[in-house]
């Protein structure tokens, strides 16, 4: 990701998809299915009040990664909504959104081939399919949806307001994206070999503002996030150690926000802030 910044600007944009196609598409082929059908970074309850912790998630590889979802899409009932997740990844949550929140039907996009055919042939059944497609360029006519899902992706977009764009195209009047992600407290804070490069949280904020969109609702998940990881690191580092060749996996315990890496550490101290927004179109838009 630093080496983008070297890159000639007008070849920057191309160049960061092909960096996240490449990574995800690299990651797709070690993957055999559970909890590997999972890529956030999970949500975990916080303490109670008088001081003892709330009950967490069972911790099973996909436990604290659906709960994140949950969180996400508890803001509105999807009982017979057309949703559409942006940036799938490889299923996880689309399933689990279409297993337990009945939507009417749903669509999981993504930029990486691996990944949509991962899905196809695991998941896919009537009211729900998987698409290679654009996150800044949805191949969906205008209106074709109640709902657009997009967690944990949009940081990885070189255009932030062209995807919020086409968000907005596709959906009908009264529409909402929920949206949960991450990004840099400040860049002057940013944090060595993190995965963003480009923004910061303001930064962020301002483009939705911008938008075409209305903010009902913004909470910041950070403290949820980082107890998820801390609770969820040693099952991470195992399938780091199991999975990744030995040279590599200093690097991939970072990306996988292990206990003790500069990632991690990053979301325990504040560095990282990570937003769960509820955006809705405009009736007669």
């Amino acid at each position: 990701m630093a080496g983008l910044s070297r890159i000639a600007p007008s070849s920057q944009p191309r160049a960061q998809k092909a960096f996240w196609r490449a990574v995800y598409g690299l990651s797709t082929r070690r993957a055999d299915g559970g909890a590997d059908a999972f890529m956030n970074y999970g949500y975990a309850p916080m303490a109670n009040p008088n001081g003892s912790a709330s009950r967490a998630p069972g911790r099973t590889g996909n436990a604290f990664a659906t709960a994140l979802y949950d969180r996400v899409v508890s803001a509105r009932d999807l009982a017979g909504k057309d949703v559409l997740e942006v940036g799938c990844g490889r299923g996880g949550g689309t399933v689990h959104v279409f297993e337990s929140h009945a939507p009417r039907s749903m669509v999981g996009v993504d930029l990486t081939p691996e990944a949509i055919t991962y899905c196809q042939d695991r998941f896919a059944r009537p009211g729900l399919r998987f698409l290679v497609a654009d996150a800044e360029d949805l191949p969906f006519p205008d209106g074709s949806f109640d709902v657009v899902l997009n967690v944990e992706s949009c940081h990885c977009y070189p255009d932030v307001p062209r995807f919020l764009e086409a968000a907005h195209r596709v959906l009908r009047p009264n529409g909402l994206l929920l949206l949960a992600d991450v990004r840099h407290t400040s860049l002057a804070r940013a944090v060595v070999g993190g995965p963003l490069h480009h923004e910061d949280v303001d930064d962020f904020r301002g483009q939705v503002q911008a938008s075409s969109f209305t903010i009902l609702e913004e909470e910041d998940v950070t403290p949820n996030v980082a107890r998820a990881l801390q609770l969820d690191s040693a099952r991470r580092r195992a399938v780091v150690e199991d999975r990744v060749p030995r040279l590599l996996q200093p690097q991939a315990l970072n990306f996988a926000g292990v206990e003790g890496t500069p990632l991690h550490d990053a979301y325990v101290g504040g560095d990282m802030t990570y937003l769960r927004m509820v955006l809705q179109k405009g009736a007669g838009l």
